[in-house]
């Protein structure tokens, strides 16, 4: 990618409303041929509306676009990929119970009448080897990993002949390694040609891959095709939150209180009836945060459910102080204040059609002042819930507002004000800053701290090394549903090594620092 190379799209002007809010505000933003343009911004600036725009999902009320010098007026998805633009999105639209083919041919007009699987399977491998997007054709979705259903979203939009592709945060559910891999397949594409824009508020991973960088603030564009290379992250953090951003935590030390998490030898089955959990053992004390490190899959969501009831144990047992857990229900672990902070904000953390108060009373709608006896008081909840936006800093027109309207930060806010409002000793968050901006991420981590200042108990479940290793007083490393160890001097290289099931003998260096390791 040169100056010299043409532009392949141009949006000017660009203006998007919707009741109450502009999403984009005079907007101007290009793409050059064989370059990865990279769209920045906290939750809420108004990434994703823009690109929705030029991937024909949403129509602007100002402003024009131009396709390879072309004006273009997208009335849906299928007039933008009949230019070459196709847009993957962060949430994958699959069809689980399909094939990899029959995903990436639904919808096209071809093949009409009789499906030769096998030829279009031979198809699609060749497509998949040519673009360093190796899949099995003939498997079903919901036996792929996240990695790989992104391949298969990326199959999709260069099988209908895209050479322009929108990434809407494409790594915000990807594994390390994974995200080396898409990184590879990326380069190869714009080398081949092909045009990339990267939506993302991953500063470290936009400093890798993109050539350029334009900065989104409150719909407004703040900077507009910047060199990455010519940036820090400290700079670009300061353009996308408006402030300067503190990457160092605080963390004041530790004072460990009784324990009010005893998980002793349990074992429990994922949703295949496999083994997921084989005889874990840890505690969490109150006035700690304890994190569990390891690469997704090895029973760390389980856990977590385990905890909070909505996953049955085979067997072991789970204490909260003098309160037997094992098989309880999940009311007796809210009626006991354990907060639980799940993975899936969309789906399992919220009901995505309800208000912004429906979902902050979830946990004690049938407490006072918000209920008495068999009456519920929306009086009373509308004030419980505009108390919790103003405390946690709910970003949102009114607390009649449909959660589904929310940013990513915002949503997990409500979350965080519902759980942290009920809690009294032990909070459980599981992925708590996966997919956040900078600034978000670095407001939800103080709130973690400061419940762990006040005496309360985290069990912290993330894939982010880094967060871990910040926030964490211990960590337990898991693997295959087991506990391999507990580290407290934070060395990520001797994690690393636990997270891939090397055993603690094999490395007699580690033997000093790691206690309890399982064989």
């Amino acid at each position: 990618m040169t100056e010299a190379d043409p532009f392949v799209v141009e949006m000017k002007g660009i203006t998007k409303k919707f009741p109450g809010l502009t999403a984009n505000d005079s907007v101007n933003f290009s793409l050059r041929k064989g370059e990865i343009h990279a769209l920045l911004g906290e939750n809420g600036a108004g990434k994703s509306t823009l690109m929705n725009i030029l991937a024909g999902l949403y129509r602007p009320n100002a402003g024009e676009v131009f396709v390879h010098g072309k004006p273009v007026d997208f009335k849906s998805p299928k007039d933008a990929i009949s230019e070459g633009i196709g847009m993957i999105h962060q949430h994958f639209m699959l069809v689980p119970t399909q094939t990899v083919t029959e995903n990436i041919l639904l919808g096209l007009d071809e093949p009409k009448f009789i499906m030769n699987l096998k030829k279009y399977d031979q198809i699609i491998q060749k497509l998949g080897k040519e673009n360093n997007l190796q899949v099995d054709p003939s498997a079903y979705i919901w036996q792929l990993s996240v990695g790989e259903q992104q391949r298969i979203e990326i199959l999709k939009m260069l099988y209908r002949g895209c050479d322009i592709l929108i990434m809407d945060e494409p790594t915000a559910v990807l594994a390390p390694q994974e995200i080396e891999v898409l990184f590879e397949t990326l380069r190869a594409m714009t080398r081949s040609g092909k045009s990339i824009i990267f939506i993302s508020h991953k500063l470290n991973e936009i400093l890798e891959i993109a050539d350029k960088v334009t900065v989104l603030r409150h719909g407004k564009v703040t900077a507009a095709d910047i060199l990455t290379k010519s940036i820090t992250k400290e700079e670009l953090a300061a353009l996308m939150v408006g402030r300067e951003v503190l990457f160092s935590i605080n963390k004041k030390t530790c004072r460990k209180g009784e324990e009010v998490l005893s998980i002793k030898d349990v074992y429990a089955e994922n949703d295949k009836q496999l083994p997921a959990l084989n005889g874990i053992s840890l505690q969490v004390c109150a006035g700690e945060i304890v994190g569990i490190a390891g690469v997704a899959g090895n029973g760390q969501r389980e856990l977590a459910e385990v905890i909070s009831g909505l996953r049955k144990v085979t067997s072991g047992s789970i204490w909260s102080r003098n309160l037997d857990l094992t098989r309880a229900p999940v009311r007796k672990g809210i009626d006991e204040g354990i907060g639980h902070i799940p993975e899936d904000r969309h789906h399992v953390g919220t009901a995505p059609n309800l208000s912004v108060t429906d979902n902050i009373i979830m946990k004690n709608y049938n407490h006072e002042p918000i209920s008495t006896k068999w009456k519920l008081s929306r009086k009373a909840a509308q004030k419980y819930a505009e108390e919790m936006k103003k405390e946690y800093d709910i970003i949102v027109p009114t607390v009649d507002t449909p959660v589904r309207l929310l940013s990513g930060g915002n949503l997990q806010r409500v979350i965080l004000a519902r759980e942290i409002s009920n809690m009294k000793s032990l909070l459980i968050a599981v992925q708590p800053t996966r997919g956040l901006d900078v600034g978000a991420i670095e407001g939800i981590q103080k709130m973690l701290l400061l419940q762990r200042e006040a005496g309360a108990g985290i069990l912290l479940i993330s894939e982010e090394l880094e967060e871990l290793v910040n926030l964490s007083d211990r960590i337990y490393v898991i693997y295959e549903g087991r506990i391999m160890g507990e580290v407290s001097n934070g060395d990520i290289r001797k994690i690393g090594l636990m997270m891939t099931g090397t055993k603690l003998e094999d490395i007699p260096e580690l033997s000093e620092v790691v206690n309890g390791a399982e064989n």
